[in-house]
């Protein structure tokens, strides 16, 4: 008995589930070595009884290995995409390309494109040709609209020699001594930073002169400490620094005083009214930061003007870099300027009651020294309840007058 010799040859004969796009299924037999484009053309001649109508039929279409959703290469065989016995094949039509646009198509998305634009130059001097020209001086338009921050520092300086000569002027003047020292003795113990205070105590310095070095060096650690090794032998480190003695005795004896009602007494009590002035403004002395001082000289600039551009912009490395190398303005010298007595604003700001009222308060004194040094802390000012109010009139006495 003799067999043929593509039988002894042939691979091993696979059943496989054909599925095809209009729901028919069906099984087809096919060996290992049977290409991918071979079984697809059988499948089509099965969905078009027996004849391909159209050559392209083939490419239109795919097989598809339904377990794995891979889609089977025309050119392989079916033991090279691992199809096995029983195996799920779908017979996919490709889906077809887009079509390419039409020129007309083209031609309008363009137009639109266009019509989008943003007009340029020629485009704007041909459509304000018919406009009457209209000369205005940009400088003079940017110098009336003036900057609310760079004027409230002027105010305030004003408003801080009207607050002193009130306080200082009052019936009661040495009781609101008393209780702006008791305020600012109060401020100052919260101005203790507490983490840095810990530090300094486990270096096992007492914590009476690590708070004493802390004032001094604006509560700065390695400042401090420095402070403290180099006065380590002084006599007078232990001495409390000025204003740190407790308010209750100048509390006490200027109420006597007062009540003797002498011209004497009450320069007496001027006097220490204006000292505790001064020591506000010693405190709130400005400081600069060290690293912004560096990283700027680092750039090129002189100490004293990198100094300068830091008090100008608040300690703001970025703004104080600006400033060096652009107009320089506003001078340091400005900074310590008020503004005009006689100017319409200065005089609608002292004609209002709550800032007249405000300006006997010596919390409402405390908060202006504290801004002018320390602008970012207004917003803890303007939410204050007694600084607040007088804050709040400030500005709209501001955005009234600029606008008019």
């Amino acid at each position: 008995m003799f067999v043929q010799e593509e039988k002894i040859f042939a691979g091993k004969v696979l059943r496989l589930h054909i599925c095809a796009p209009d729901g028919a299924e069906w099984l087809e037999e096919a060996t290992e070595d049977t290409s991918v484009e071979q079984l697809k053309e059988r499948c089509l001649q099965q969905c078009t009884h027996g004849s391909l109508e159209d050559p392209k039929s083939v490419t239109h279409h795919k097989l598809i290995h339904a377990a794995s959703e891979r889609v089977l290469s025309d050119a392989k065989t079916m033991l090279e995409e691992n199809i096995h016995d029983h195996d799920v094949l779908l017979l996919v039509k490709r889906r077809a390309p887009s079509p390419l646009p039409k020129m007309a198509d083209v031609s309008a998305e363009e137009k639109k494109k266009q019509d989008q634009k943003a007009p340029d130059r020629d485009a704007i001097v041909r459509a304000t040709a018919s406009l009457p020209a209209c000369n205005m001086d940009r400088a003079v338009v940017q110098t009336s609209m003036r900057d609310f921050q760079t004027e409230l520092r002027k105010i305030l300086l004003s408003l801080i020699e009207v607050a002193q000569k009130l306080l200082a002027l009052s019936p009661g003047a040495v009781e609101l001594f008393a209780k702006a020292n008791a305020m600012l003795d109060e401020d100052e113990d919260e101005r203790v930073d507490e983490t840095a205070l810990r530090q300094l105590t486990e270096m096992g310095f007492p914590e009476s002169r690590a708070v004493k070095a802390l004032r001094l060096n604006h509560m700065s650690v390695p400042q401090a400490m420095e402070w403290l090794i180099e006065h380590a032998d002084d006599p007078a480190i232990d001495t409390p620094l000025p204003g740190q003695a407790s308010p209750g005795v100048a509390g006490a004896e200027a109420p006597a005083e007062a009540a003797a009602g002498s011209s004497e007494d009450d320069e007496e009590a001027r006097d220490e009214l204006t000292e505790i002035f001064k020591k506000i403004r010693r405190k709130r002395g400005f400081r600069a930061d060290a690293r912004a001082v560096i990283s700027l000289m680092e750039m090129g600039f002189d100490e004293k003007e990198v100094m300068d551009a830091l008090r100008v912009n608040n300690n703001q490395q970025s703004a104080a870099c600006e400033w060096l190398l652009g107009d320089r303005k506003p001078s340091p010298e400005e900074l310590d300027k008020g503004i005009d007595p006689d100017s319409p604003l200065f005089q609608a700001i002292l004609d209002n009651p709550v800032v007249q009222l405000g300006l006997t308060n010596p919390k409402t004194l405390l908060a202006f020294e504290d801004m002018l040094e320390n602008p970012l802390n207004s917003t803890q000012w303007m939410n204050d309840p007694e600084t607040g109010p007088v804050m709040l009139q400030i500005s709209r006495i501001f955005q009234t007058m600029n606008r008019t």
